[in-house]
């Protein structure tokens, strides 16, 4: 679906440098702190940016902008970007309705009452959780075999994101070959939706993993001097120093937890990952 090899891009004071692969019926999340080059990545898989070397394909097709073939598989949420805060949502359908022969009118429709997204109301009267949602309704309302969305739930509260979650998990399950490559700073969403996770840090992948190894394998041992002093490090992958001694972040809480019962091990999620991987733990 979406390969990238030694892809690399330069600016003044930043240079990303991917090598990745997405395949066919994943939901990938990209996590990392701002400015780690999450959105240089989609862009560039978008034909958006040209990358300074390397290789990006998509849906087959190599280097350079899109072609329109495979512009109409793939629907796109950039926070950035949108309609004109002038259009209604009715400017919006007929819009779509020429730009995608495979729009889904009566999908949009019902979809656009049942999130409570008015037809005749101008986008700048919109609240935020609205104009979200109708960027991902945009996304996945013409048959898309890829979806790429950054950042579609910041700033929104816990019904406007699980709205947006649940279009996301209908999509999915109404085509198993269906793909989405997504960002988020909300750790819960990735959890309770993505397959794996790539953590970008300056422009690098330092970390990928299947989010279900992530929950259920990693974790972090709290530990004093002496503890620290006498552990076996060989599960132990990133280490802070604390007040208390150490912050150890393990891919296998579980051998940590057999064999040094006398030490404090939590489990460790999305969050810890970021935080400990990219040296903000506290």
């Amino acid at each position: 679906m979406i390969t990238m090899q030694n892809v690399r891009k330069k600016y003044k004071d930043f240079e990303l440098e991917l090598s990745l692969e997405i395949p066919e019926g994943r939901i990938t999340g990209f996590v990392g702190k701002n400015g780690a080059g999450k959105s240089t990545a989609i862009k560039l898989i978008l034909g958006l940016v040209k990358p300074d070397a390397g290789k990006i394909c998509v849906f087959g097709n190599e280097g350079g902008e899109l072609p329109a073939a495979v512009k109409q598989k793939i629907g796109v949420s950039l926070t950035e970007a949108g309609f004109s805060s002038q259009f209604t949502v009715e400017d919006v359908w007929h819009i779509l309705a020429k730009m995608y022969p495979d729009f889904q009118k009566d999908f949009f429709d019902q979809k656009c009452e049942a999130l409570k997204l008015p037809r005749k109301k101008k986008l700048k009267e919109f609240s935020t959780g609205m104009k979200a949602k109708l960027r991902v309704l945009t996304a996945i309302s013409h048959k898309a075999d890829l979806l790429i969305l950054d950042e579609p739930t910041a700033g929104l509260d816990v019904e406007a994101r699980n709205e947006i979650l649940d279009l996301l998990r209908e999509y999915i399950a109404q085509d198993e070959k269906r793909t989405i490559l997504i960002t988020s700073h909300i750790s819960t969403d990735l959890e309770s939706l993505c397959d794996d996770i790539y953590l970008i840090h300056d422009g690098k992948i330092i970390l990928h993993e299947d989010t279900d190894v992530i929950l259920e394998q990693y974790g972090i041992l709290k530990v004093n001097e002496e503890q620290y002093r006498t552990l076996d490090k060989t599960a132990v992958i990133k280490v802070q120093k604390e007040t208390y001694g150490y912050a150890c972040f393990t891919n296998d809480r579980r051998f940590y937890q057999e064999n040094y019962p006398q030490i404090a091990v939590e489990q460790g999620g999305i969050d810890e990952l970021i935080l400990m991987m990219t040296g903000g733990y506290r």
